[in-house]
């Protein structure tokens, strides 16, 4: 039976009350989701007790908040044990990491958005590691703004017509000077960047596509920005880019024969 289109609008509603707590890493309050979802304080408590009962989320009497509960946590475990992106990727990331020194990394795309999925650290004392399971934004960092320059005009535009949050003060947030490098991306086929998410970090990432061609995810290599130069990407971008094509082509992607 198709749901009406009230069950819609509600499990829509409750989707959103969850995914928000998946986008900040603290404790919400009733006041803060109802703000950032456009949803009444009464829908949304009724939501988050609702997420309470079930375990998906934990109330601080206290702080009167909100965080992820225990069975949040079960199913971001499951969601990265079945990762279609996440298995393919990793006999590639491992053999990243051994060639390049620092640490690889796969990226899913989210609407919006996009997740760590899986990394192989870096072997040396000091290194770059990630927060799997964040969701991160499209325009800050190499593995975002990789994906973004993949996307079709229409859905840049879309993001690019949001503010964007400025994360260090290398973060491109001007839309042209950041319509400049998605070119820049799309045409060299890998991202490079330096601070822009996290200051004294470097990267360089490739975009994965799945068997219909579209964008799903990047592949990374990371290190602190003074190991992570102009000249050390220069050597990456190669190995980098063919591990980024092994990954699409082991999910099915059959990059087009243009014909001469």
């Amino acid at each position: 039976m198709e749901p009406s289109s009230g069950g819609t609008t509600s499990a829509a509603r409750a989707a959103e009350v969850l995914l928000e707590f998946g986008r900040r890493s603290s404790a919400l309050g009733v006041s803060e989701i109802a703000r950032s979802t456009g949803i009444s304080k009464a829908v949304a408590h009724r939501i988050l007790t609702t997420f309470v009962e079930c375990g998906l989320l934990l109330y601080e009497p206290e702080t009167r908040r909100y965080l992820l509960g225990p069975a949040a946590a079960t199913l971001g475990a499951r969601a990265l044990d079945v990762s279609p992106l996440r298995r393919m990727a990793r006999e590639a990331l491992v053999e990243l990491q051994r060639s390049t020194g620092e640490t690889a990394t796969v990226t899913g795309r989210l609407p919006g958005g996009r997740v760590y999925l899986d990394q192989v650290e870096s072997t040396q004392e000091i290194k770059m590691t990630v927060e799997l399971g964040r969701r991160f934004e499209l325009h800050s960092g190499s593995s975002g703004r990789i994906i973004l320059a993949h996307l079709s005009e229409d859905e840049q535009e879309d993001l690019l017509s949001r503010p964007l949050p400025r994360l260090t003060a290398t973060t491109i947030i001007d839309p042209d000077e950041l319509r400049a490098a998605l070119r820049e991306a799309r045409e060299r086929g890998v991202c490079r960047s330096t601070g822009e998410r996290q200051e004294g970090a470097g990267s360089i990432a490739a975009p994965v596509f799945g068997a219909d061609g579209a964008v799903i995810g990047s592949v990374s290599v990371c290190g602190p920005s003074y190991r992570m130069t102009e000249e050390a990407c220069d050597r990456h971008e190669n190995v980098l880019r063919e591990a980024a094509q092994r990954v699409s082509r082991a999910l099915g992607h059959r990059p087009a024969v243009t014909a001469k």
